[in-house]
């Protein structure tokens, strides 16, 4: 299984990349797993062009290093978004990715669920999970919101929310235990 992680924390060297280092190295036994530390990326933030809609679909108009992380997203199996929070939500770093990720799919609208939604632009979408490090002033309304825009990206991506998992709750072997029983599964649906 590929597995792609966008880790949105914003220390070098906090603790929370020490535990995203850690689940990466665990998850690489079984599995082909690419990390990108975001905040020593060349990102910028979505402007809102649409020009990855119409005047070049499928690529974004900026020049930056989004374009591995794109390619990296749409041929994996499985996407982790992670981010220790501030001030209630991921870090901006996070935020800012997620964000530039409507480049991999369609602006067509279709009807799904009774709901308006994108169009796929590629054939298969990665399953999504999400790990977060609370804050001091962290509470379950926080997590709750968190957890809910992402199960909607999930709806819009053509995939799911495969798991919610917070490093207060869940150590590393948890979440690789969860991640490994979702390949399980994916396996024995087949």
């Amino acid at each position: 299984m590929k597995i792609t992680i966008l880790n949105g924390d914003n220390k070098s060297n906090g603790n929370f990349t020490g535990y995203i280092s850690e689940l990466s190295k665990i998850l690489a036994t079984e599995n082909t797993i690419e990390v990108f530390d975001l905040n020593k990326m060349n990102l910028k933030f979505c402007t809102g062009c649409w020009s990855c809609w119409w005047k070049t679909p499928g690529e974004c108009a900026m020049k930056d290093d989004a374009g591995i992380i794109f390619r990296s997203v749409i041929n994996s199996d499985l996407l982790i978004f992670a981010s220790p929070l501030t001030a209630g939500f991921t870090s901006s770093e996070l935020k800012k990715i997620t964000d530039r990720l409507i480049v991999l799919i369609h602006p067509y609208i279709e009807v799904r669920n009774d709901e308006f939604h994108h169009k796929k632009r590629y054939d298969k979408y990665p399953e999504i999970a999400v790990i977060v490090e609370k804050n001091s002033d962290t509470d379950d309304e926080d997590l709750e919101i968190i957890s809910d825009i992402y199960k909607r990206l999930a709806i819009n991506f053509h995939s799911s929310l495969k798991f919610f998992k917070t490093t207060d709750d869940d150590g590393v072997k948890e979440i690789s235990l969860a991640i490994t029983s979702t390949k399980t599964q994916k396996t024995q649906k087949v």
